[in-house]
């Protein structure tokens, strides 16, 4: 269990669902999250805890490939994007990336630095940094 929970705070697997409920209460009404962090550092192992919170059922994978995935939960529909793979924004723009994160439901993306003219004003960062093979520092911020 993750005692104190504030930026910068160091975490195992064994913490991920703590973490997860604790970035759900401070992300409050915040629907787009940006998840931040090089590759293998953990977003979508945190993504998955996160989604399962709210009751998505369906297995989590990365959109590597397909871009956004789309999951439903009990109180509305989950977006799971990686934009690890676009050659440039007007990708981002041609999937209707806007669209989604005007739709109001939860928006979780990887790599949003790819997207940096298309990402909304207000959203939730998470960054992730690896420590060593089993622990991970976890950083966030409310961008309003």
């Amino acid at each position: 269990m993750v005692s104190e929970f504030a930026s910068g705070v160091t975490f195992s697997e064994s913490d991920l669902e703590d973490v997860a409920h604790q970035l759900l209460a401070k992300a409050g009404e915040h629907r787009i999250w940006v998840f931040k962090g090089e590759m293998g550092a953990g977003k979508t192992t945190l993504i998955k805890s996160i989604a399962k919170l709210l009751g998505v059922t369906e297995i989590v994978q990365s959109p590597t490939f397909s871009i956004v995935n789309e999951y439903d939960f009990p109180k509305g529909k989950m977006y799971h994007f990686d934009f690890y793979r676009i050659k440039n924004e007007a990708e981002a723009f041609d999937i209707g990336a806007e669209e989604y994160f005007d739709s109001g439901n939860y928006c979780f993306i990887e790599w949003p630095e790819k997207i940096p003219s298309v990402l909304p004003d207000n959203f939730f960062e998470v960054c992730i940094t690896a420590v060593t093979d089993d622990v991970r520092m976890l950083e966030f911020n409310n961008h309003e």
